[in-house]
């Protein structure tokens, strides 16, 4: 692969980050600063022509863009470098009387080399904040933006090679065949943002080197609607969070749990969001994007007839487009309901009670996500206690992802590890236990053998 030195093969530029990183060139803080601000410069400065690449990659209106990946970088690195001295600072914890005197901290170090692959969806913000992150904690980097949104891979190797010190952060572009390159290279950390199917191959190559890994990855996210919940307001804020990007979203709603009748009036009420939002014909939005290959495409068409269709159901192969569709009576057993629909199709179930949608959501893999529309705190208590997720959101998809003191990651089958942040801090450096104490006086001759009676004596009870 080509890079600032030449053609460059991934083991090459592995070697090539831990050389440097050697040196301790990123270790001191004014050098992570330094990255941190050139990312934000990037953005600032190219954030119209990454905006030009997510338009040519994905459909995306430029709003959008700037929304969900620029802006949202952008953000989430300058609270970084407000913050990063507070969040580097060593910690003192308690010593206790018997290691008197002395004082015990915890110091976060860097972790060396890590690999950052990126996906196709969110193509700028799951590859940027990850490597802020990195960067952030004194790391040397190799980032592997997705081919599936080639334009947007090829502008952001461009501009990371001419924003960030080329010595250690470094771009290997391509597909399969250089990502599989670059799982078998050792590492310090690995962080995976894409599919549970492509997660599982690699933490299987990481373990290979006992890598640990950061898994971002998805599942199915329900949206579960009450009774008494302003069902306009519900079913305007579940068609943003699910028909934006075209449905391509980890976090976004992937099915509605439509609780004790709500059915009939939420189908109405979405149908009338998507209109408010895209119009009567939503191929013509500027706002709506594209699906982003004609395999996932077909994957996504085999969908649309299953259930009853409440609006949407156009789809166009040679332009990529899915319209936004409900689906109302969905049966658990139906295709859409047997993974993760990634995509502008929103199915309904009905049930009867809560209970009912807790043991529905119990039976599955644990979400990224989960969501209810609710104005009692007796169904907040239960969801929060008798459900486990990634992340709840009340009355609101999606959002909580823009909550900086909010750590971003899933659980069980949704993925492993967590970041932004100061959860970023957490994810790619390591808390280093530190015990000084000094030679003078020798305090710790009671331990020393031969052991006497006065010494048990003594050790039993400064315990």
């Amino acid at each position: 692969m080509a890079s600032a030195y030449g053609p460059e093969s991934p083991s090459d530029t592995v070697s090539r980050l831990r050389e440097h990183y050697a040196t301790g060139r990123t270790k001191p803080v004014p050098w992570r600063l330094e990255q941190l601000k050139g990312i934000d410069r990037m953005l600032r400065e190219a954030g119209d022509e990454l905006a030009d690449a997510l338009r040519a990659d994905l459909g995306k209106s430029a709003p959008e863009s700037f929304l969900a990946e620029i802006d949202f970088v952008s953000a989430e690195v300058r609270a970084m470098r407000k913050h990063l001295r507070s969040w580097l600072r060593s910690k003192r914890v308690y010593t206790p009387p018997h290691l008197q005197p002395a004082k015990a901290y915890v110091l976060r170090e860097p972790l060396g080399v890590v690999t950052v692959i990126g996906p196709f969806n969110y193509p700028v913000q799951l590859l940027l904040a990850p490597l802020a992150g990195a960067l952030a904690c004194g790391n040397a980097v190799v980032v592997k933006p997705s081919e599936a949104t080639a334009a947007t891979a090829s502008v952001l190797g461009r501009l990371i090679g001419e924003y960030l010190d080329p010595e250690a952060v470094a771009v290997v572009q391509g597909g399969a065949e250089e990502t599989s390159a670059l799982l078998a290279e050792r590492v310090d950390h690995i962080f995976f943002t894409g599919s549970a199917r492509v997660g599982r191959i690699v933490a299987k190559a990481a373990a290979e080197h006992l890598t640990p890994v950061t898994l971002e990855l998805g599942g199915k996210s329900p949206a579960i609607v009450e009774p008494g919940a302003d069902l306009a307001t519900a079913a305007r804020r579940i068609a943003w969070g699910k028909f934006m990007n075209a449905g391509q979203t980890c976090i976004a709603p992937d099915y509605v749990l439509a609780v004790g009748g709500v059915g009939p009036e939420l189908e109405k009420h979405l149908a009338e969001a998507v209109r408010e939002m895209y119009g009567h014909a939503p191929s013509e939005s500027p706002d709506f994007g594209r699906i982003v290959d004609e395999r996932a495409f077909d994957r996504l068409a085999r969908f649309l007839g299953e259930g009853r269709l409440v609006c949407g159901g156009g789809h166009n192969r040679s332009d990529r487009y899915i319209a936004p569709t409900v689906l109302a009576d969905v049966s658990p057993d139906d295709a859409v309901m047997g993974e993760e629909v990634f995509g502008p199709i929103l199915p309904i179930l009905a049930v009867e009670t809560l209970d009912e949608a807790i043991a529905f959501v119990n039976a599955r893999e644990k979400p990224l996500a989960l969501y209810a529309f609710t104005n009692a705190d007796s169904t907040r208590r239960k969801l929060l206690t008798r459900t486990s997720s990634g992340a709840v959101g009340f009355n609101v998809p999606m959002a909580h992802i823009d909550v900086p003191g909010l750590p971003f990651g899933g659980v069980g089958g949704s993925g492993l590890g967590a970041y932004h942040g100061k959860a970023s801090i957490e994810a790619f450096s390591h808390a280093k236990s530190v015990l000084d104490k000094p030679l003078a006086p020798d305090t710790m001759k009671v331990v020393y053998p031969p052991f006497t009676a006065l010494k048990e004596q003594v050790m039993r009870r400064l315990r």
